[in-house]
C-alpha cells in the first residue's frame, strides 16, 4: 500500500513540474505617446516581457526599469508588463532607458531606447538691486527650474534705445541649474533692461530655452558730464597766454577727481573740487586735443576740445662752415630765422650735464680742436617765446699715427690650419677710422670702426705663405693714409706622421749597445722629442729638442731589465704632441754568457760520462782474468822445439803448443772475420804456462816456460769461444 502511494506521489510530482516551463521570447521597452515627448507633457514607459508557458500557471515577474544606467522605476507584477508614468516629462527625463525582466531566477534585458523631452523650462531672473549709479555692478541670477545641469546662460544687456545691441554675457554650469553674473554700469547707460535664457546638449544638438522675466534697472549718476572751456579761444598764437577751466555737478562730495590732459599727457589735476583751472603761454607744442576727466571710483566721464596754436616765427637754422674738418682749422657757426629779424640769438653746445653757451649772437667763430666735436644748436625768443633750432654735429679730426700691427699672442708666428689673429693699432687719430689689412700686397680686409684699433683674424693660412702683413689706416684728416711695417709671419707645422725603430730589432743581447731613432715625416723646427718605456707609470728615458726632423738615441748597454715596449712623442710650437705606434724590445743572453752556462751545465754530465765509461771498462778487465787462469793450466810447459819435434813424432797427440798454435789460427781467423774493428783494438800481453807431455808417455815432466801471446780486445763472443776451445781441450786438465 505504502509502495503504491510512493509511485503516485512520485508521478504527481512529475506532472506538476512539466506543467511549470517556461521560456523568454523577448523583453520590449517602449514610451507614450512617442519617444520624442514636449515639455510639460505626459509620458509612459512600458516594460513588457514575451514569454511562453507549457501550461497556464501563475508566474511571479520583477520588472526594473533604468535610465542612462541609474535605477528609476521597480515593480512585482504576475502580467510580465510595468508601466512608469511620468506626469509632466522635463527635459531632465531625457535619456536612454531599457529595463529588466527577473522569473523564478532568470533574467532578461531589453535594448536601449532614447527619449527625448523637447523643449525647456522658462528660466527665471533677478536682479540684485533696481537702482545703480554709474560705475557701479548689477548682479543677475538666473535660474532653470527642474533642468539638470550642465546647462548653458545667456545674459542680455539692453540700453532703452531702440537702436542699441544687446551685450550679452554666456556661462556655462556644470554642477547647478542657476547662474550668477555681473554687468558693469557705463557712462551714459540710463535705464537698462536684461533677461536671460538657457541651453542645452542633446545628442550634439543645442536645445534653447524661451527667454526670462525682463528686469528693468535703473541708472543714476554721481555726477555731470564736465565742461571745458578755453579761453580767449582755442585758436591762439604762440606767445599769448592761454586759460583751461574744467568743471562739473557731483551728486555727493566723495573721491571725486578732475585731470586735464593734452595728447594724453596729464597737465594738471585736482581732488575733491568741481573746478580744475590751467594757464601757460601758448606755444607750437600746445597745439593738439585736450580732455577734461571726471573720476568717482568706478565711474568715469570725459569732455573733448581741440586747441590749434599758430606760429608766432619759425624755429631758427644754425649752419656751419664746414662739418668735418682738421684740428686748427676755422669754424664758423651762423644762426638765422626766415623772414624774420627782431630776435634774440644765442648758440650753445650740448652736453650732458647741460647746454654750454658759447655766445649770444648770430654768429660764432672759433679755432676748432679736437675736443670741439660734438652737436650744436641755436636759440632764438621772441616775446617770451623761445624756438630751438635742430643739432648741428661737427667733428674735428686729428691726423692717424702711423699704425703698429702685431699678433695678441706675442709672437709672430700661426699653427697650420688655425686662424691668424692680427691687430692693427694707432697712437692717436679721430674715429672714424678707416683700417685695411693687406697679405703680401692684396687687401684682405677693411674694417671702418669707431675705436684706435681693428682686428682681422686670417682663416686661410697656408703652408706655402710668405707671411707678410701690414696694415694701413686713414680718417677724415686731410693728411690721408698711413701704413705700418710689414710683419713677418712664421707659420708653424704640426707634427704628423711619427715612427720610433730601433738598431738591432726586435731581439738584443745582454750588454750589447741598441740604437733607436725617432722620426716625423712633417712638423716645424725645433722639435721636441722624447723617448718612453711603458711600465705603470710611463717612464722617460731620452728628451732632446733638434733642429731636425729625427733624432737617434744610443743605449750603451741593454739589460734584462730594459725589456718591454717603448714609444716615442714628438711635439713644436704648435703645441700638438705626436705619439708613434710602440715597439717592442727583448733583451735575451749574450753568446758568451750562453757558452758560460752551456759549460756549467755540460762538464758536469761529461765527467758523469766519463766516469761511468771507466767503471765499466774495470768491469769488463775484470771479467777476462779467469779465463787466462784457465788457459795457462792447460797448456803444457815443453820448450817450442819441443813441440815442433813432438808434432812429426807422434800424430796421435796434440801438444800444448799445437793446440796454441791451432787457437791461434783459429783466433786469426777469428780476427780476419772481425775486420777492421779487430785491428782498432788494444793489444795486451798476456803470461801463459805450458806443460809439455812426454812422447813416449813418460811422466810428465813439469816445467815452466814464459810464451807471451799477443792477444787484441775483442767482443764478449770472441773471449767466451776461445775460452771454449781452450777448455775443450783434453790436455786442459
Amino acid at each position: 500500500m505504502y509502495l503504491a502511494l510512493l509511485v503516485i506521489f512520485l508521478q504527481c510530482s512529475e506532472i506538476c513540474t512539466q506543467e511549470r516551463v517556461f521560456t523568454f521570447n523577448a523583453v520590449h521597452i517602449k514610451v507614450q505617446p512617442s519617444n520624442k515627448v514636449k515639455n510639460g507633457a505626459p509620458m509612459s514607459i512600458i516594460c513588457r516581457a514575451d514569454i511562453s508557458k507549457s501550461t497556464n500557471f501563475n508566474l511571479r515577474h520583477n520588472i526594473t526599469i533604468f535610465k542612462d544606467g541609474k535605477l528609476v522605476f521597480m515593480s512585482v507584477s504576475g502580467k510580465g508588463e510595468a508601466r512608469y508614468e511620468v506626469p509632466m516629462a522635463r527635459s531632465s527625463h531625457t535619456g536612454d532607458y531599457h529595463c529588466a525582466v527577473e522569473a523564478d531566477g532568470r533574467i532578461r534585458y531589453s535594448d536601449s531606447l532614447h527619449v527625448w523631452v523637447t523643449g525647456m523650462t522658462k528660466p527665471i531672473l533677478i536682479a540684485e538691486k533696481t537702482e545703480v549709479f554709474e560705475g557701479e555692478v548689477v548682479t543677475l541670477r538666473c535660474e532653470l527650474p527642474e533642468e539638470v545641469p550642465p546647462l548653458h546662460f545667456i545674459f542680455r544687456k539692453m540700453k532703452m534705445n531702440m537702436n542699441s545691441t544687446p551685450k550679452e554675457k554666456l556661462k556655462f554650469e556644470s554642477q547647478r541649474n542657476f547662474s550668477v553674473i555681473e554687468f558693469p554700469v557705463e557712462e551714459g547707460d540710463n535705464i537698462l533692461q536684461f533677461d536671460c535664457f538657457g541651453k542645452r546638449n542633446v545628442k550634439f544638438e543645442f536645445e534653447t530655452s524661451e527667454h526670462s522675466n525682463k528686469t528693468l534697472i535703473t541708472v543714476k549718476e554721481p555726477f555731470i558730464k564736465p565742461t571745458l572751456r578755453i579761453k580767449p579761444s582755442s585758436n591762439i598764437t604762440e606767445g599769448k597766454e592761454i586759460q583751461f577751466e574744467c568743471s562739473t555737478v557731483v551728486a555727493k562730495m566723495h573721491d571725486i577727481e578732475i585731470i586735464l590732459l593734452r595728447n594724453k599727457t596729464i597737465l594738471s589735476s585736482v581732488r575733491d573740487q568741481t573746478t580744475l583751472k590751467y594757464s601757460a603761454v601758448a606755444t607750437l607744442e600746445d597745439s593738439g586735443e585736450y580732455i577734461c576727466k571726471v573720476e568717482e571710483r568706478k565711474a568715469s566721464k570725459i569732455a573733448k576740445q581741440n586747441v590749434v596754436v599758430a606760429e608766432l616765427f619759425p624755429k631758427p637754422i644754425l649752419t656751419a662752415s664746414m662739418n668735418k674738418l682738421d684740428e686748427n682749422k676755422e669754424l664758423t657757426l651762423s644762426c638765422s630765422i626766415k623772414d624774420f629779424q627782431n630776435a634774440s640769438f644765442s648758440i650753445l653746445r650740448r652736453n650732458s650735464n647741460g647746454d654750454i653757451l658759447l655766445r649770444k649772437s648770430r654768429n660764432f667763430t672759433m679755432r676748432a680742436n679736437v675736443n670741439d666735436s660734438g652737436s650744436y644748436i641755436c636759440k632764438a625768443e621772441v616775446n617770451r617765446i623761445v624756438k630751438e633750432s635742430k643739432p648741428v654735429m661737427i667733428q674735428v679730426y686729428a691726423p692717424v699715427s702711423t699704425p703698429n700691427i702685431s699678433v695678441p699672442s706675442g709672437l709672430p708666428e700661426v699653427v697650420l690650419g688655425r686662424p691668424l689673429k692680427l691687430t692693427c693699432c694707432l697712437i692717436m687719430g679721430t674715429p672714424p677710422i678707416t683700417f685695411t689689412f693687406y697679405k703680401g700686397n692684396k687687401a684682405k680686409k677693411e674694417i671702418v670702426t669707431n675705436n684706435t684699433h681693428a682686428v682681422f683674424l686670417d682663416e686661410d693660412i697656408k703652408q706655402n705663405d710668405k707671411g707678410q702683413y701690414k696694415c694701413s689706416a686713414r680718417n677724415h684728416h686731410s693728411s690721408g693714409m698711413k701704413t705700418s711695417k710689414i710683419l713677418n709671419i712664421t707659420v708653424i707645422v704640426p707634427i704628423r706622421n711619427i715612427s720610433l725603430g730601433s738598431i738591432p730589432y726586435g731581439e738584443v743581447e745582454d750588454g750589447s749597445e741598441t740604437a733607436f731613432l725617432c722620426s716625423v715625416t712633417e712638423g716645424s723646427w725645433p722639435i721636441l722629442f722624447r723617448i718612453f718605456r711603458k711600465t705603470d707609470h710611463d717612464v722617460l728615458l731620452f728628451e732632446r729638442n733638434e733642429y731636425a726632423d729625427r733624432v737617434m738615441w744610443q743605449k750603451k748597454e741593454m739589460s734584462r731589465q730594459d725589456t718591454g715596449t717603448y714609444y716615442c712623442i714628438a711635439s713644436n710650437r704648435a703645441n700638438v704632441s705626436a705619439k708613434s705606434h710602440p715597439i717592442a724590445i727583448n733583451v735575451i743572453l749574450a753568446s758568451w754568457q750562453k757558452g758560460v752556462i752551456t759549460a756549467f751545465v755540460l762538464i758536469p754530465i761529461a765527467g758523469v760520462v766519463i766516469l761511468a765509461v771507466w767503471w765499466f771498462w774495470c768491469k769488463k778487465k775484470n771479467a777476462k782474468v779467469p779465463s787466462m787462469e784457465m788457459s795457462r793450466s792447460a797448456l803444457a810447459t815443453n820448450s817450442t822445439s819441443e813441440k815442433l819435434s813432438r808434432q812429426h813424432n807422434d800424430g796421435d797427440y796434440y801438444s800444448g803448443s799445437g793446440y796454441i798454435e791451432d787457437g791461434e789460427n783459429h783466433m786469426k781467423s777469428a780476427d780476419e772475420n772481425k775486420g777492421p774493428d779487430l785491428e782498432s783494438a788494444e793489444v795486451e800481453y798476456t803470461e801463459v804456462e805450458v806443460s809439455t807431455l812426454d812422447p813416449h808417455r813418460a811422466p810428465v815432466q813439469k816445467g815452466t816456460e814464459t810464451v807471451y801471446s799477443e792477444i787484441r780486445k775483442a767482443n764478449n763472443d770472441s773471449v767466451e769461444n776461445r775460452h771454449s776451445r781452450i777448455q775443450g781441450h783434453p790436455d786442459a786438465t
